[in-house]
């Protein structure tokens, strides 16, 4: 991804934080709860399989043992293959769809990417950087497969969102650009009611910032869930602008946020870095992003009642 840091700028919080406190003691109830700890196993998993850019063996591996736990997990599972053109040519590509159905047809999509960037310099295993967000995303399955969900929800990974070459509108986000445009085609755009982004969340120093192009209602609620849990001081209130994969969903009219920690390490020293290893890693911020997502999907299903 890509970003830039805004001014100082207060956003007025505009979602009813009524019943949250109430809802926030029930949400674990619901449903097996999330297992911050299993999660972080994933993500170990996945970095000991080294670099995995897209079009790479150990991505093609990634994705094998990813389909693998998503199935066990009761899934229904769609391999979405496309190849995208970039600037070294042609590369195969494929996201992965988990599926839940819900009572209801309206779909809600938590999202991230798997891949990791390509680096020619030094081994880059991104542990955070793509192993965090396909990590909580494959807890997450886990937790909807034991419990009834009023929304249809689809978990995402997004292959390709980081630049083959250098960062450009045209040479990054290739899955989510290309799922948003088979969505058009298909009608099922319209099924959407909210998309999440997780990106870059098991930074051990969580700090999520409000993401200046995310639609405001579903960032309100990601944040007054965060602070009826007890989680306020991870996720100050204040901005930053960073280009990730639920732009192409925003650009389309989707109502979409990214959580995403891009404050990694001093200075953000981490960041596409050798030290983007699992000790700078932790459960506990994947246990704190987990529940706060689980929080705001259940926001989202109730108010799916009421249009």
């Amino acid at each position: 991804m890509s970003y830039r840091r805004s001014g100082k700028r207060v956003l007025c919080l505009i979602t009813a934080a009524v019943g949250l406190a109430t809802a926030g003691r029930l949400w674990a109830a619901e449903g097996p709860a999330f297992n911050g700890a299993r999660a972080f196993e994933d993500l170990n998993r996945l970095v000991a399989l080294g670099p995995r850019p897209a079009g790479s063996p150990a991505l093609a591996e990634s994705r094998r043992w990813i389909v693998q736990q998503l199935k066990q997990a009761g899934a229904q599972v769609e391999e979405d293959t496309f190849t995208a053109s970039t600037p070294t040519g042609s590369l195969p590509m494929t996201n992965l769809i988990a599926k839940f159905p819900g009572a209801l047809a309206k779909v809600v999509m938590v999202a991230g990417h798997y891949d990791t960037k390509r680096e020619d310099g030094f081994r880059f295993v991104g542990a955070n950087d793509g192993g965090s967000s396909a990590a909580l995303l494959l807890e997450l399955a886990r937790v909807l497969g034991g419990r009834k969900n009023t929304l249809t929800i689809w978990l995402v990974f997004f292959d390709g969102e980081e630049a083959v070459q250098e960062w450009t509108a045209t040479d990054s986000l290739y899955g989510s650009r290309h799922l948003v445009q088979k969505l058009a085609s298909s009608g099922d755009l319209a099924r959407l009611q909210a998309m999440l982004l997780v990106d870059m969340i098991g930074d051990a120093n969580l700090d999520i910032h409000r993401e200046y192009a995310s639609t405001p209602w579903l960032m309100d609620t990601v944040f007054s869930v965060a602070r009826h849990l007890g989680y306020a001081k991870y996720f100050p209130d204040k901005v930053m602008a960073v280009e990730d994969d639920h732009i192409p969903f925003v650009n389309a009219g989707v109502a979409a946020a990214d959580l995403i920690d891009l404050d990694y390490g001093p200075q953000n020293s981490y960041w596409h870095s050798d030290k983007d290893t699992p000790d700078h890693c932790s459960p506990v911020s994947l246990t704190i992003v987990g529940r706060v997502v689980l929080g705001t999907l259940a926001e989202v299903e109730k108010s799916a009642h009421v249009k």
